[in-house]
């Protein structure tokens, strides 16, 4: 039996995969949902403030915003419990999700 190839991008979807669960899984009631956060959906934030921000799941298929997320790792990485914080300008972001919807 042989080993396993383990590629960087298998890594940082398995990172990804991870954060998106805790970040998803705050602020949870007592039937288990998050509060505001839809199924499907998971939070990040963006900017010099922090602004807060709820994108479906369906938006990490856009190469644009896998970009935006692979600045995050390298920036921020994906190891905290925070939720995933994007380094971008909150005024590009917009500009950016606005073509996803």
């Amino acid at each position: 039996m042989g080993l396993k190839k383990t590629s960087k991008h298998s890594t940082q979807t398995a990172a990804l995969k991870q954060m998106i669960k805790r970040c998803s899984s705050f602020g949870k009631n007592e039937n288990g949902f998050p509060h505001d956060v839809p199924k499907g959906h998971f939070v990040v934030y963006v900017g010099e403030n922090r602004s807060r921000y709820i994108i479906p799941i369906s938006w990490l298929t856009y190469p644009e915003f896998q970009s935006l997320l692979q600045r995050a790792e390298e920036e921020f990485g994906f190891s905290h419990e925070m939720g995933i914080t994007i380094p971008c300008d909150e005024d590009d972001f917009c500009s950016l999700i606005s073509m996803f919807r």
